[in-house]
């Protein structure tokens, strides 16, 4: 534990350095490397205190638990977006959060998870896979008629910012349904790995912390970012859907990975894929809504290429997981539809 403790410090000072950095207006290279490492040690926290939580509850509480706190730094990165009038920026967030949950860190994670099983494939409760898909399905399916809406120029495409308002309710009251009867179906986990190291209060409190401190962080990476890919000659949609993706998502990243490592299956699926969800479902709709209080609305009208990709994203999903199993071949073949999506994406 002392070990433990000693790198939850380290972290706190490398969280603060950024902070200094980033308020002193320092060099945006410097400040974007130690928020860079602030974000990992966040991460690291959040994995370590989801753990010790799922000692004591199922994986559904645990896993809901940890996703919100990991997708406070989406939220926040949509909320500066919007007030600065970057809709772009705001959209390319989301849909990227989604498309790395969905591709990249599932695919990860089942890369772990079949590592740490004795016969190589990854067995996990078909429940939330399912339930996930759907989800995923019935935002694709308003995304996608709008689209169409959209491309064909319809009386429909003159209203897109209404449908948005009423699909992100039907989304939020459909995500609110499938919570109250997925948290109610957990089942208490058994303790496998001997009493916990820290207590509830602590846990909690841990996860508290950090989550909130990588919704800073976050956001003087994406700031420390921003010039750095002018510099560079990075498209902004590259940059919103993939670098701010992954750093939004560094919670997800270890804690999904780290869990599978240890045979935690249950708990990683949950982990990740309940932010698949939450972003889908929750995040997504609630930002619409709460974008009527800026000048510039965020809607469900996307681009077609990642209408496409948002569609095949879904499908591949279900594919994938429905069954309750995965192999590394299909870990491998999630994180390579993202670096294809991460290739079209910079040509765009």
């Amino acid at each position: 534990m002392r070990t433990t403790w000693i790198l939850v410090c380290a972290i706190v000072v490398a969280t603060a350095t950024a902070g200094v950095a980033h308020y002193n207006h320092a060099s945006p290279l410097l400040t974007f490397v130690v928020a860079t490492v602030a974000l990992a040690g966040l991460a690291w926290i959040v994995s370590f205190s989801t753990e010790q939580v799922g000692e004591r509850f199922g994986p559904a509480v645990t896993g809901v638990l940890q996703s919100t706190l990991g997708n406070l730094p989406e939220f926040f990165i949509v909320i500066f977006a919007l007030s600065a009038g970057e809709v772009v920026v705001a959209q390319t967030s989301i849909i990227g959060s989604i498309f790395a949950n969905a591709l990249f860190v599932l695919g990860l994670a089942i890369i772990a998870g079949c590592k740490a099983s004795p016969d190589g494939i990854m067995r996990f409760k078909p429940r939330l896979a399912k339930d996930n898909a759907i989800l995923m399905m019935l935002a694709s399916f308003l995304i996608v008629i709008l689209g169409i809406s959209t491309a064909s120029g319809d009386r429909a495409s003159h209203h897109v910012k209404a449908i948005s308002i009423i699909g992100a309710i039907a989304l939020l009251a459909t995500y609110l349904v499938w919570l109250v009867d997925y948290i109610r179906s957990d089942t208490p986990k058994e303790p496998s790995h001997g009493s916990p190291k820290i207590s509830m209060g602590v846990a909690l409190g841990l996860l508290a912390v950090a989550g909130l401190g990588a919704a800073f962080v976050s956001d003087w990476f994406v700031t420390a970012l921003t010039p750095s890919m002018d510099r560079l000659g990075v498209p902004k949609a590259f940059a919103g859907l993939v670098i701010v993706a992954i750093a939004g998502n560094a919670v997800e990243n270890t804690a999904g990975v780290v869990l599978a490592l240890k045979g935690e299956a249950d708990l990683a699926i949950s982990v990740v894929k309940n932010s698949v969800a939450q972003i889908t479902a929750f995040l997504f709709p609630a930002l619409v809504l709460v974008s009527l209080l800026f000048a510039t609305p965020l809607t469900f009208a996307l681009a077609p290429v990642y209408i496409g990709a948002l569609l095949l994203t879904g499908l591949a999903l279900w594919q994938i997981t429905e069954d309750g199993e995965a192999t590394r071949f299909e870990g491998v073949a999630l994180i390579a539809l993202y670096v294809i999506l991460a290739v079209v994406t910079f040509y765009e």
